[in-house]
């Protein structure tokens, strides 16, 4: 900190300066964490951030829009995702959260919860190795047992492998729409049916596909059941800020009754400050992120979300053919949406890693994963007209690699998917 105040324009400076550094996802080059609608949207995102930077979204009765917009989100949120089907009941409630993962992490400790109601003393969760490591996550903070569940050869989770690992002690099973690592749907119906079965509940992390395969299936390009529509299933996450084209970080957890969502609620008296109450990890929340979470919905309403939609899978077809095209590569399991990880047919002849460093330097960003190696891309509106481009560095990349023999260092060379 320095003695004396730096001026508001040599502070903007040094800011500038440091973020040189960054991925410059404007471009459309990255792949992975921003999502992005256009400079227009942004500047939308920028001036409702500004407009709320503030406010604490921890009270309500201070701050009433704060609630409004909070309200308006969650039962949009729940509409998309069958809250308004009959199968759902009519009841379907929810809260916001700051990204997947507190999502996740609130949904296992409502399913702790519900598991200690029944008297089970250290409740389990049954899950995918291609369910997100929030779950992990979940599991360490919240006493759970955690047990993963091998995939596939197309990278899905059998329900019937869910059912074996189950015992006395589970009161939870997994499903996600798409997976993070492959980009496939679990098979959500069967899962769901598998909880029904044993009377306990069953979460979908759409936190991937939660703003994005309702209107892919309006466009008649995925038909997987997967939401509240589907009998057994009964809380499902969903972030606002990934194909919702908000800021970071806004996410909706949201639960099939009310008996269900009222465990997520924290509230005492319990110190010397009077009544405290709150609905998800964090007391104090910044309300700028959920007015431009709000703000971004009503701009694009859905006609907006179906376009966005249709221009992020168009491109997410094009870049699987392009990879598809390249001998050496395959793309992994059958992605239907707009994630998916792609690497060598033979991990012996080519370095998909090495691959992955030659894009690096051209200036291109995606993710990288192991079991198998892989490069994983996750396509939206902001960068699909680099397609084509990705694709020709692409296979420029595979040649200088394949015909050289270039290796890397393979250690340490898996990165976490951001939520």
């Amino acid at each position: 900190m320095p003695e004396v105040g730096l001026p508001e324009a040599e502070v903007m400076q040094l800011l500038i300066t440091m973020k040189q550094g960054d991925q410059d996802w404007r471009g459309g080059r990255v792949f992975s964490l921003v999502y992005s609608a256009g400079d227009d949207v942004h500047e939308l995102l920028s001036d409702a951030q500004s407009l709320f930077s503030a406010e604490n979204g921890l009270n309500l009765l201070a701050f009433p829009s704060i609630g409004v917009m909070q309200h308006d989100i969650v039962c949009n949120t729940a509409t998309l995702l069958g809250g308004d089907d009959p199968a759902a009941g009519g009841e379907v409630e929810g809260y916001l959260t700051s990204g997947g993962t507190e999502s996740l992490l609130q949904a296992v400790k409502t399913a702790r919860d519900v598991g200690r109601a029944r008297g089970v003393a250290r409740p389990g969760v049954v899950a995918a190795e291609s369910a997100h490591a929030a779950f992990t996550k979940a599991a360490d903070y919240f006493d759970v047992d955690l047990v993963r569940v091998p995939v596939d050869d197309d990278f899905r989770v059998d329900a019937g492998a869910l059912a074996d690992a189950c015992s006395d002690s589970t009161i939870m099973v997994v499903g996600s729409a798409p997976t993070y690592p492959q980009g496939v749907i679990d098979p959500i119906g069967d899962i769901a049916a598998l909880a029904l079965d044993r009377g306990i509940l069953c979460h979908v992390d759409a936190c991937m596909g939660g703003f994005l395969l309702p209107f892919l299936r309006e466009l008649g390009r995925v038909d997987e059941p997967f939401d509240f529509a589907v009998p057994g299933v009964t809380s499902m996450s969903a972030d606002v800020h990934k194909y919702g084209y908000a800021s970071k970080g806004v996410s909706v957890i949201l639960y099939r009754d009310h008996e269900l969502a009222r465990k997520q609620l924290f509230v005492t008296k319990d110190w010397l400050g009077g009544f405290y109450a709150s609905t998800a990890m964090a007391g104090t929340r910044p309300a700028g992120p959920i007015a431009a979470a709000w703000a971004v919905m009503m701009h694009l309403g859905r006609e907006g979300y179906l376009e966005l939609a249709r221009v992020a899978h168009d491109a997410a077809r094009e870049l699987r053919r392009g990879i598809e095209a390249i001998d050496t590569l395959e793309v992994r399991g059958d992605p239907p949406a707009t994630v998916l990880a792609f690497g060598a047919k033979d991990s012996d002849a080519l370095d998909i890693f090495a691959v992955g460093e030659l894009l690096a330097a051209d200036g291109w960003y995606l993710d990288r994963q192991n079991r198998p190696d892989s490069l994983h891309a996750t396509v939206h509106a902001g960068s699909a007209a680099t397609v084509p481009a990705l694709v020709h560095d692409l296979g420029r990349a595979v040649k200088t690699v394949g015909s050289k023999g270039i290796r890397t260092d393979r250690r340490d060379t898996t990165y976490g998917a951001s939520r």
